[in-house]
């Protein structure tokens, strides 16, 4: 990719979790890819929410898939030289027309008391997909912890689009639905972990398909559900390793220069990298600096090959001191861990980005 060596100590013990290591949900499917999970402490241990993607076992001449319905999980099959079939993606493949997802995905949790061996504890629940508008499953979710509530914001995902999805909880045995909170089509959204002036923010990311891009955005809220004065505050930039889509990662982390976020960037060819940009404190809408290069791209060969190869993909971290633990998917099949200086982030930002941004917006 041309572009110079990223700042992540990545963990020795890489991949922390394969699909061979966790059971599926069901009988009758299997595990096909880990995913970034989302991460947060509680019980003074790691916690992570993994999310699996499973499918039926695969016959030759056949393709299937899950579905979420109201009776449950339902198998579609279809031959694969069937006239109307698409399935050169490994994602997603479009038969007659819709759009369908080959895994149906799930959230899974997991603690450590280390922060590197992950084990499944008895007594909680998975989550998984509980109205039409996550029947083809809930993906990517971030944590934030704001005063003694955790907030789960998800991708809920159905052949209406794919949105953003919020439940709550304290005690991650029982959890209140809120619903999609930002309509189709959306998704990355992550929640700031304190309200600034009052009001909660998050950072989301719409997509448009003819005008407009996968840009970064900021919204307020009064509570934490209901969301407006959005501004777009990131966009990609040409002939760079993020030309093609942007989006957050898991919540900012309060420093004294402003509010860092991690996000990911992707090119034409699909490599997904990780970067880095930095908001005023008191006004999240103003990005102040941004890097010029990635902090992390695809470099091992977990990274390199697997579900979809050339990925690396966070939306979890925990952050102690200067050190971020970032935690992070990797060629869309393995969880990984890495760590980072957020002095040596900080370092690498570049604050000439800020003045064009703001203007242009």
């Amino acid at each position: 990719m041309n572009i110079q060596t990223d700042l992540a100590a990545r963990f020795s013990e890489n991949p922390l979790l394969s699909p061979k290591d966790l059971k599926p949900s069901v009988e009758g499917l299997e595990i096909a890819c880990l995913l970034n999970p989302g991460v947060f402490t509680f019980q003074n241990k790691t916690w992570i929410l993994v999310r699996v993607a499973e499918r039926p076992q695969q016959q030759e001449g056949i393709i299937s898939f899950p579905v979420l319905t109201g009776k449950g999980i339902q198998i579609m099959e279809i031959e694969s030289n069937h006239p109307e079939l698409d399935a050169t993606d490994a994602r997603v493949i479009n038969y007659k027309g819709l759009d369908y997802l080959t895994t149906l995905s799930h959230l899974r949790l997991l603690s450590s008391e280390d922060g590197i061996n992950f084990t499944e504890p008895e007594g909680y629940p998975l989550m998984q997909g509980e109205n039409p508008q996550e029947g083809f499953g809930i993906e990517d979710c971030r944590v934030a912890l704001i005063e003694d509530t955790y907030y789960l914001t998800y991708t809920a995902v159905s052949e209406m689009g794919v949105g953003v999805g919020m439940r709550t909880t304290k005690d991650w045995k029982t959890f209140q639905s809120h619903g999609m909170v930002i309509p189709p089509h959306n998704k990355d959204c992550a929640l700031f972990e304190e309200k600034i002036n009052g009001k909660y923010y998050a950072l989301h990311r719409p997509s448009s398909v003819d005008l407009g891009g996968n840009f970064i955005w900021i919204a307020e809220s009064p509570d934490g559900i209901h969301w407006g004065n959005h501004k777009c505050i990131i966009r990609t930039r040409d002939n760079h390793w993020d030309s093609k889509r942007v989006g957050a990662g898991a919540a900012p982390i309060k420093t004294e220069k402003g509010w860092l976020e991690i996000y990911h960037g992707a090119n034409p060819a699909h490599q997904y990298c990780l970067g880095a940009f930095l908001m005023d404190l008191n006004d999240p809408s103003k990005v102040i600096a941004r890097t010029e290069d990635p902090i992390m791209k695809p470099a091992e060969t977990y990274e390199l090959s697997g579900f979809f190869g050339e990925v690396v993909f966070t939306n979890g971290h925990t952050v102690k001191g200067d050190e971020l633990t970032i935690y992070y998917g990797a060629a869309d099949e393995f969880v990984c861990g890495a760590k980072f200086s957020i002095a040596a982030i900080l370092s690498a930002l570049t604050y000439n980005h800020a003045e064009e941004t703001h203007v242009r917006n």
